[in-house]
Parts: C-alpha cells; structure tokens; sequence
C-alpha cells in the first residue's frame, strides 16, 4: 500500500509505539512511526495518511496541535493517545476535531480494533468524501489540489488552509482576528494580513474578483463561503477594498 494509505503512528516512546505498530502490521495495515510532533506533521501534510494515531503530549509539538494543523488541510481521522486520564483533556481533545481519545496503558487489541471501526466508518461508501465541491470549484483535501471549472489552480499553503476553512462552513460568516486564529493559529498579529490573504485567493480562484462568487465580504464583520451554490450578497454589501497594511513574515 502506498504512503497514502497508511497509518501515521506519533509517539514518543520507543515501548509504546513498537507495541502499536507490531499489532497494526499483524492486521494488514501500513504503519509509519514518528516520535517527535514537527516531523509527524511534516510527513502528514507531505501526504495526508488513513488515519492519525498521536500521543499527547510529544516532543516538538504536541500532539493536538499536529491534530489541529494536519485538519486545516485534510479530513483525516484521529485518535488521540494520552496519558492523562483527565476528563477535562478528553473532552478537549474531542471538541478540538479528535475522533477517539485512549488512554495510556491500554490493550493493544483494544486499540487495534479501535482503528478498524474508525476506518470502517470514515471510508464507508456515502461517508466523509476527501473532496470538496461546489458550483465547479472542488478542492481535493487528500492531494491538496484545487480546480476551477476543470482547470488546476496553485494556491499557497495559507490560502489553500483558508479556502479549505470556509468551504468547510457554508453560510457563516468570520471575523479577521477569527479567522487568524483559526484557520493559521496566530493569536497576534495584523488583521489587515488577513485582507491581503483574501484578495490574492480571489485573484486566483474567482472569474471576477471583484464581484466575488465564493468568497464573500459581509461588511462590518468578516468574510463567508455562501451555504448555497450562486448566492448573491442580497442584504449584505460589499465593503470596499481595505488597505493592505504590514503583510506578515509567515
């Protein structure tokens, strides 16, 4: 099976992820082992795997937010591995996009089976599709392309992450500082960064930017993808262009 089809196992101890990728392997599946979070995420975004198994904590960068950058991309399935067993951390985990959440030490069976049922369920037919598709813009989460009316577009990795952001919530709409904090994760910083970001997505992706069809501006409060192939922006106008400001050393 090739690298997109295998499991991306991040765990920092040596006991633990041997155990795991042993009884993976024993049931067919292509294992890959990381133990430091940077190079687990550079490999999943390099190739989105089947499925994410990742310890929380990890060395380099914890393992929520391999989870939380790797899902700006790529719908793929995660199970967390912690060794906290406090409830606050699983919730957490759960509401920050994880599918399951396990517990150290546990049976390597247990979780075995676990991967089977989550890979059962996200790769049934009329389940999660790695693609997403409106009005002739599809974006193909697994490979990271994107396409207008049949033809390929480049976009760079932060407006790829915001394209993907806003198709993945039809209708709503966000503010600058929101979407900087979560599509890129920056807490701090220039909101005007984010104008700037949107302007050169239009210009790529839209057949007229300046009368956008798919990323809009509500003025007043932020930008949103339409919840319905070529909706006008009846009742909401569009705001003028805003200044570009300080870009960002991203």
């Amino acid at each position: 099976m090739g690298p997109a089809g295998r499991i991306l196992l991040a765990e920092d101890d040596p006991r633990v992820a041997s155990m795991v990728a042993a009884r993976l392997r024993r049931d067919g599946l292509d294992v890959e082992v990381c133990d430091d979070g940077r190079d687990a995420l550079g490999s999943a975004l390099a190739c989105p795997p089947r499925l994410l198994l990742v310890g929380h904590p990890l060395p380099g960068m914890d393992g929520l937010q391999v989870m939380r950058a790797l899902h700006r991309v790529a719908d793929t399935p995660v199970i967390v591995l912690s060794r906290s067993h406090d409830v606050d951390s699983c919730v957490g985990s759960l509401r920050m996009g994880a599918d399951d959440y396990v517990t150290q030490p546990f049976d390597p069976r247990e979780l075995a089976a676990r991967v089977t049922a989550l890979l059962r369920r996200s790769e049934a037919p009329g389940g999660a599709a790695p693609v997403l598709a409106v009005a002739g813009l599809t974006v193909d989460l697994v490979g990271r392309e994107v396409e207008r009316d049949g033809s390929r577009i480049a976009l760079t990795e932060l407006e790829h992450a915001l394209l993907t952001f806003l198709m993945r919530h039809p209708g709503r709409t966000f503010s600058r500082q929101e979407l900087m904090q979560r599509v890129w994760d920056f807490s701090h910083g220039q909101p005007s960064a984010v104008t700037v970001q949107v302007r050169r997505l239009r210009a790529k992706i839209e057949p007229d930017p300046s009368r956008p069809r798919w990323i809009k501006t509500v003025h007043g409060a932020g930008y949103r993808f339409p919840a319905q192939p070529g909706e006008t922006q009846s009742g909401a106008p569009q705001a003028p262009n805003l200044p570009e400001g300080r870009h960002p050393s991203w």
